[in-house]
């Protein structure tokens, strides 16, 4: 079977799951966005990507969490809900599915993100140099 290119309505909704992944968007949003009902969207997005539109929304949102568990110093509970999602321990179950350990380990598992702060060579080299004070 050839593959064929998903609707431009359905891409309509897959690009708005990508950009607003962090409001509180749902499947009934999505199937608004292609212009379609519920149901029949469903049906063709998950034909056309592989996913239910739910499945691929809470992976997008899931993505951004660990990318700012792996980079920020912000809270589990900040980052959930700041990914869209309102729960703290549905974020945590759904997070130790999908990456097989809980979100402060993952954490864990990488530098703190102040190791990951870049600090300009010209602020370096005016705090490195010598003091001049009069005795």
């Amino acid at each position: 079977m050839a593959f064929v290119p998903p609707a431009r309505h359905l891409l309509r909704a897959k690009d708005l799951a990508d950009a607003r992944y962090f409001e509180p968007l749902d499947v009934d949003d999505l199937a608004r966005a292609a212009g379609l009902s519920r149901a029949h969207f469903s049906r063709e997005f998950r034909r056309a990507f592989g996913d239910s539109p739910h499945a691929y929304l809470l992976t997008r949102r899931l993505e951004r969490a660990a990318a700012l568990l792996r980079t920020t110093d912000r809270s589990v509970a900040d980052i959930c809900f700041s990914v869209g999602l309102a729960s703290v321990g549905s974020f945590t179950t759904s997070f130790t599915r999908t990456f097989g350990k809980s979100p402060m380990v993952y954490r864990a598992e990488f530098p703190p993100a102040s190791h990951l702060a870049r600090v300009p060579a010209c602020v370096l080299r005016a705090y490195s140099r010598p003091s001049r004070q009069h005795v």
